[in-house]
């Protein structure tokens, strides 16, 4: 009888077609992951990870259990010792990812994960919860320091500028027809923002940096949901329905915009992040009149971040 260990390993013989491959590894490895935080309960996430490695042109394909060793080991041992940013986890498992393959160059972890918010209702002032998703993400190379990234994803209401300034044109026309002085209403269309086809948006915001990102989960997740026209609330009162309205229609943005005013508040936020931080904002609006949904994105170092928001002042 041939033991296992004596079987020909296949995984390193050579592939039929020789040509490399840069992702190769496994997805919807779903893990409970501990975040402790000082003087307070610790945050239990339920995370999905995805994990790669390269694979060069002369090996036939890479050895499955050993990634998910890997990941076993690793996450347990982040459970054994206190852990506070969830890039850590995912910078942990890439470079040991790396030391246990020794035919990679490249190993790649990602992570995603709800959260959940306390808050309080902007009016009634009424205890509710958000949703939103986290995202960590780690990128090791031989030679190179491991490069971590950390974000969150969240839900937003938008107005679009244009609809709005339709419908102003036809108030002040209207108003206008009925003897109103002009002055007067100027003031009240600046005083009542008219209606504007609303969308439903989602806005990424994820910080990349060599090594593990000075920044708090937190401030992102204000930053993301301040960049739209207006938070959203799980429970809302009339009160509270009636805030959302009137700020999303005072503060109508294009899913530009959206994209705009994260830029602006990071490089805000954060001046001591090294120049070459890579930040990624992307905005996506669920469209209300049309078939098609709206998106924007960028993708930058802060340097030139830093350089386009300081110009423009």
């Amino acid at each position: 009888m041939v033991m296992p260990d004596e079987l020909p390993d296949v995984q390193a013989s050579a592939p039929d077609v020789s040509v490399g491959l840069s992702h190769v590894g496994v997805t919807g490895v779903e893990k409970l992951v501990t975040l402790e935080r000082s003087e307070k309960r610790p945050v239990v996430l339920m995370a999905e990870f995805e994990v790669y490695v390269d694979l060069p042109r002369e090996r036939k394909g890479i050895d499955m259990s050993r990634n998910m060793e890997v990941i076993d080991e690793t996450l347990q041992s982040a459970i054994d010792q206190p852990t506070y940013q969830v890039e850590d986890v995912c910078g942990e498992v890439a470079d040991r990812l790396l030391e246990k393959h020794d035919y990679t160059s490249q190993a790649v972890v990602s992570m995603e994960a709800a959260y959940m918010t306390r808050e309080e209702t902007p009016e009634s002032e009424r205890a509710t919860q958000s949703t939103l998703d986290i995202i960590a993400s780690a990128t090791a190379r031989e030679g190179e320091e491991t490069r971590e990234e950390v974000g969150v994803r969240v839900t937003g209401m938008t107005v679009c500028p244009c609809s709005q300034e339709m419908m102003s044109a036809r108030a002040a026309e209207r108003l206008a027809d009925l003897g109103v002085d002009e002055d007067d209403v100027k003031s009240f269309l600046r005083d009542v923002p008219q209606a504007g086809h609303s969308q439903r948006g989602h806005a990424t915001l994820t910080v990349e940096t060599a090594g593990t990102p000075d920044v708090d989960l937190r401030d992102l997740i204000e930053i993301a949901r301040d960049a739209m026209s207006a938070r959203i609330y799980n429970l809302a009162k009339r009160p509270d329905e009636d805030h959302m309205t009137y700020e999303a229609h005072a503060n109508a943005r294009f899913v530009e915009d959206c994209v705009r005013a994260m830029a602006e508040r990071v490089v805000d936020e954060y001046p001591d992040l090294p120049d070459g931080t890579v930040v990624t904002m992307k905005q996506s609006n669920d469209e209300s009149i049309h078939q098609h949904n709206a998106h924007a994105e960028r993708v930058a170092p802060l340097a030139q971040l830093r350089e386009e928001v300081d110009g423009g002042e």
